[in-house]
């Protein structure tokens, strides 16, 4: 009997001309978490897809539980206790969570759904691995926190004891993190094994029992977690090392390019309304928005892009005032922007990488001459822009759904940057991305300060916000709690004014 109840051996995977995995490799024991490692694009989900019977290889073996499988269909995995995640969840919105949960797989009572027998048995899973979600509230109404525990309690309910979590905390805040690493302490205490696909490697560092790293469709090897580092693993995964921290330049700042003056903005959660802020950001810096996610952030952003109503207050872009005009007049005024959404609000998935790459100035030059598109034009831009910001695959006419999440935000971050707009907007611009994109875009954002832009970034990572920024800006529900410059901040002063403290509480942190 095999001490494994996966094992992937010699794994080829292509698509077309694009080969995604080249020599996979991977195997998990009963009771571990077996963290599948790698940058976007490396092939580490492919891989679990492969696992789960999404895609068929075109050669290799897959054995579960001891059974070679000949071929495997999602069906059949969920029949053999394989359960998946995925990055982006597959739940219906308006049904209610428990609706959700029992969806395709609902107890009958002769003709008739056993409702009390499904809220019963959801109920255990609730208790036994201590997963807090409220049953009769739709999808709509909950956290993403909360959503992915509905997924997990989805795949138990289905008899999974192996569970596939593909990049689980790209979209949490840490503290929703936090919560989902206890989960996932309890089950593996019970006897599940989790594959934990991710780049994040301090959190690789925290929750695994061994590691496996990808790099580019390869794979480059096992080991045990106290017999690596997060530069050990960074090495296996990009063939370097990685330096995320910054040289800021202090150039002289100049004009000031956005004024938000004492802007009130509406929210569906009372946490979330912008009551009176104001704020600026001047040519030749980066000003940083810290807070806990849900605290005016996004309504914030939405309402200096036009995505949202200012309902008092206004915004100036370079000396003009764009309050509650047009995204395209709020563009034309000088402004990108990077969305915290690149799936809802950055990318068409449909199109290709090259229609997403110069979608925002199609009918310009050099895209476009007296109505007609100028294909040669948009080739030109688009190769340099897949070469410059090392998108993955390079065949720009793929549509952006074959990308990895990493690779699609590439997409947004070269369009944007690469208009060189007096204004950038970034929000959230390097979540769910490895640590070798997190390195470039960030790069990107200090080389579009040092050209002159000035940026408003956005972001949960408290370290990138203190890496990044001149300036820091924290909000608490919806209103501004302190200001400092970033040579003052840390983790505990800002913790304390994300939290609600008064301004000049840096002082007393």
């Amino acid at each position: 009997m095999s001490e494994y109840v996966v094992e992937m051996k010699d794994i080829i995977k292509t698509f077309g001309q694009v080969q995604a995995v080249k020599n996979g490799q991977f195997n998990l024991r009963k009771g571990e978490i077996h963290s599948l490692i790698g940058e976007n694009g490396a092939g580490k989900s492919t891989m679990m897809k492969l696992l789960y019977g999404m895609y068929p290889i075109n050669s290799g073996e897959i054995i579960i539980k001891g059974e070679r499988m000949g071929e495997i269909t999602p069906m059949m995995a969920i029949e053999r206790g394989i359960g998946m995640v995925h990055q982006e969840f597959m739940l219906v919105s308006e049904l209610t969570v428990l609706e959700n949960i029992i969806l395709g797989f609902e107890p009958r009572k002769g003709l008739r759904l056993d409702l009390d027998k499904a809220r019963a048995d959801v109920r255990k899973y609730i208790e036994e691995y201590q997963m807090d979600v409220q049953l009769d509230k739709r999808i709509s109404q909950i956290s993403v926190g909360e959503a992915q525990r509905v997924e997990i309690i989805k795949t138990l309910m289905r008899g999974a004891d192996v569970i596939i979590l593909d990049e689980p905390t790209a979209v949490l805040t840490p503290q929703e993190a936090e919560r989902l690493f206890e989960i996932l302490e309890n089950l593996k205490s019970s006897g599940k094994s989790i594959v934990f696909i991710s780049h994040k490697l301090n959190e690789v560092m925290q929750i695994s029992d061994r590691i496996s790293v990808m790099r580019q469709g390869q794979y480059m090897g096992t080991v045990n977690k106290s017999e690596t580092s997060p530069l050990d693993l960074t090495k296996r995964m990009i063939g370097r090392e990685v330096f995320l921290n910054i040289e800021k330049d202090y150039g002289k700042v100049g004009e000031k390019i956005l004024d938000v003056q004492d802007v009130w903005v509406s929210s569906n959660k009372e946490t979330s309304k912008i009551r009176g802020m104001s704020l600026s950001v001047r040519a030749g810096e980066i000003v940083g928005v810290a807070g806990i996610d849900g605290n005016g952030q996004s309504e914030l952003v939405e309402a200096i892009t036009g995505l949202r109503k200012v309902e008092k207050g206004k915004v100036i872009v370079c000396g003009k005032d764009v309050t509650n005009k047009s995204v395209k007049v709020i563009r034309g005024a000088g402004m990108a922007h990077i969305p915290e959404d690149r799936n809802r609000m950055g990318l068409d998935r449909a199109m290709s990488i090259r229609d997403n790459l110069v979608t925002v100035r199609v009918d310009e030059a050099p895209f476009s001459k007296h109505g007609i598109l100028q294909l040669s034009a948009q080739d030109a831009y688009s190769e340099q822009m897949v070469k410059e910001f090392d998108i993955r695959p390079t065949d720009y006419h793929l549509p952006t759904s074959s990308l990895s999440g990493g690779n699609a935000q590439k997409v947004v971050v070269a369009r944007e940057v690469s208009m060189k707009k007096q204004l950038l907007i970034a929000s959230q611009p390097t979540r769910g991305v490895d640590i070798g994109a997190i390195e470039q875009i960030r790069n990107t954002l200090e080389k579009a300060k040092k050209e002159g832009s000035g940026v408003l970034l956005v972001s949960a990572e408290l370290e990138e916000i203190i890496s990044l920024s001149d300036r820091i800006i924290v909000i608490h529900e919806g209103k501004i709690t302190g200001e400092m410059m970033a040579s003052e901040a840390n983790e505990n002063n800002l913790g304390l004014l994300m939290m609600g403290g008064a301004k000049g509480g840096a002082e007393h942190a």
